[in-house]
């Protein structure tokens, strides 16, 4: 009982400084998201140096990628939906509904993953045609998707459940158990891809392997003593309504992981048409590079729901508007640096998933195209952010939709035909909607958020 009153101080975000509180989840969290982007990533990175046709075969593993992000944007709807919802009910003093809600996004877990390996496995080959693919890269798609999918149920609680021991505060035991995994994905990668000469199939079943063994983990956590909340039994029964309400504020999440599935897809299809292959092995290193530079930034906000959360559950307005100045300022200064790096040096970057000539002499224009005014980006990690750990799920999904799919997906369709731009045009699409859609979002959130919090902030001081 005693341990438990001490753990539950230490993580209480309405004391203490509120820089610390964030920076003590952030660091374990970033480093837990770099490690967790390994899974994906390494795959790429061992691919891009296969023997024979490494070029086609990342291409293949890239095509993938839309069919990854669906299965993600599902772990986001119930894991980014109840975890924000877990802080506000723990901060209000209210443990037993907190549970209630992590069992029932448990067990929707579960049953979406489930499904969806089902549905994949279905209508996988259509799919990935529809994607972009050819004759030529489909059988590398078809393999490394066919296996992937069958370690579905393994990567939604992998990546949906982490979220709630985060947001209890545990941020170094969240980044052990991805640490798990990374690191048994790294170990088995080169012993199936190479050792075992199967390819994309042996990255495919590595990448399930571990995210097993992360599944494991993090079960074996949340039922332990050491856990605030916990999963039991009496919260795996399911309610409509608590349902709704996570799906309701976990929209978000999967409106993000959703639209970034539509844009990848428009993305592949587009340059397939007007470039070939290499441009859609190009996309696939842009992707690449993009998981691996956001992720402080995105640690960084992620890390802030809890806090921002807890503080709005427990009537603290002050410290939230702090916290959400702090986001911001660094957020901004982050993605500056990193837009120059990444203008400055293309080919460093593009020649760490890929040394084929013909692909870094069309990616190192690409990049810079891609890229530019990076740092508008930030603006919507921040806004989207705050509307998260509010609770404000409509302001989320609107502007997750508002800037891919009200704002890419028509640059691409539109940009490569006009002045003959091309893959270029493509391209393009991406800075045009940062600056659009990060602008759109961090000042609605401004002039909605912010008078909001003081009028509250006002009204207790009365």
């Amino acid at each position: 009982m005693a341990s438990s009153v001490k753990t539950n101080n230490q993580n209480d975000f309405s004391q203490g400084s509120i820089v610390k509180n964030i920076l003590r989840l952030a660091l374990p969290m970033t480093l837990a998201q770099l490690i967790n982007v390994l899974y994906n990533i390494v795959d790429r990175i061992y691919i891009g140096r296969i023997p024979q046709n490494a070029t086609m075969a990342l291409t293949g593993l890239g095509l993938c990628l839309p069919i990854i992000s669906m299965v993600i944007a599902f772990a986001n709807l119930f894991g980014m939906g109840g975890a924000p919802l877990c802080s506000i009910q723990r901060g209000k003093g209210n443990d037993q509904e907190a549970e209630a809600i992590m069992g029932n996004s448990f067990i929707m877990m579960i049953i979406c993953g489930l499904a969806l390996t089902i549905l994949g496995l279905v209508l996988k080959r259509p799919m990935l045609y529809l994607f972009g693919a050819s004759d030529a890269t489909i059988p590398y798609a078809d393999s490394y998707i066919t296996i992937y999918l069958l370690g579905s149920v393994f990567v939604m609680i992998g990546l949906g459940m982490n979220s709630f021991i985060n947001s209890q505060g545990f941020g170094k035991t969240g980044m052990l158990t991805v640490l798990l995994g990374a690191v048994a994905n790294i170990v088995l990668d080169p012993v199936f891809i190479f050792l075992l000469d199967l390819g994309v199939q042996g990255a495919a079943w590595a990448t399930i392997l571990s995210q097993g063994l992360s599944a494991l983990w993090i079960v074996r956590f949340l039922t332990s003593e050491k856990a605030i909340l916990k999963l039991r039994k009496k919260a795996f029964r399911l309610k409509k309504w608590r349902i709704l309400s996570i799906v309701g504020l976990g929209l978000s999440g999967f409106t993000m992981s959703i639209t970034n599935s539509l844009v990848q897809i428009m993305y592949n299809a587009s340059l397939a048409r007007f470039g070939g292959d290499v441009y859609v092995g190009v996309m696939t290193v842009v992707n690449s590079v993009r998981e691996v530079i956001s992720l402080p930034i995105s640690g960084l906000t992620n890390s802030a729901h809890p806090v921002m959360g807890y503080n709005y559950g427990a009537g603290q307005y002050k410290r939230v508007k702090q916290a959400i100045l702090f986001m911001s300022v660094v957020s901004i200064s982050y993605t500056t640096v990193m837009w120059g790096l990444v203008h400055g040096f293309p080919e460093f970057f593009i020649r760490i998933f890929n040394h084929e000539g013909d692909l870094v002499a069309v990616g190192v224009p690409a990049m810079q195209i891609y890229y530019f005014g990076f740092f508008m980006m930030s603006l919507q990690f921040a806004g989207q952010s705050v509307f998260v750990a509010l609770g404000k799920s409509k302001n989320a999904v609107f502007f997750s939709i508002f800037r891919k799919v009200i704002i890419v997906v028509p640059l691409i369709l539109i940009l490569p035909n006009l002045f003959r731009l091309g893959v270029n045009g493509i391209f393009m699409a991406e800075p045009v909607s940062n600056f659009a859609g990060g602008m759109a979002c961090f000042f609605t959130m401004l002039a909605t958020v912010w008078p909001e919090l003081g009028r509250k902030e006002k009204g207790d001081c009365l």
